[in-house]
């Protein structure tokens, strides 16, 4: 009996643990992220962005890595959280396509 209720402790804590690790991570908003800065550092190489629209592109990303930082500082991301980083990072993404598709360059 008292085999079955450590084994169903130890269960219970390492499902508590995994989920807890899991919750506090970010890993597609993360590669998102350095996606998103490689589009805009090609943008600004290629000419594509002018110095305006880099820095407001910027400011997205800035925005989105402190929403980020302020979902994780309880330790726990919740599905709320992580739906406004997505929704954040949707909108950031449709911005660099407009921006490097404008017919604004940087001369």
């Amino acid at each position: 009996m008292k085999k079955n209720f450590l084994a169903a402790g130890l269960v219970l804590a390492f499902v508590s643990i995994t989920s807890a690790g899991f919750a506090q991570t970010t890993p597609v908003v993360k590669e998102r992220q350095e996606n998103q800065q490689k589009r805009i550092a090609g943008g600004v190489k290629s000419g594509e962005l002018t110095a305006k629209e880099t820095r407001h592109l910027e400011a997205r990303e800035v925005k989105i890595q402190h929403d980020k930082r302020e979902a994780k500082s309880d330790g726990v991301v919740t599905a709320r959280e992580r739906v406004k980083l997505h929704r954040e990072q949707n909108r950031a993404s449709r911005a660099i396509y407009r921006q490097k598709h404008d017919t604004q360059t940087r001369h």
